[in-house]
């Protein structure tokens, strides 16, 4: 029941931020300053902790394996 809960947060907020409305249903307007995309952001970061509770933490989907300030490997 939980993992249900969380998948369909995630897709509510994967639906939110690709915005299929034009607009028309926005939690705070985007044309207010300063916090007009605080919704938005908002949902990018429950997003992202959505998809970590599954196993996909997309920071690590970009790290290059063989860097090696990853593995503590002195540069020379």
């Amino acid at each position: 029941m939980k993992k249900l809960g969380i998948f369909l947060l995630g897709l509510f907020c994967l639906l939110y931020l690709l915005n299929p409305g034009a607009g028309i249903f926005e939690l705070i307007p985007d044309n207010l300053p300063l916090i007009g995309n605080l919704d938005e952001a908002a949902a990018a970061a429950t997003l992202l902790i959505c998809l970590k509770y599954f196993g996909i933490a997309l920071p690590d989907f970009f790290r290059r394996d063989n860097d090696p300030k990853d593995k503590n490997i002195p540069i020379n």
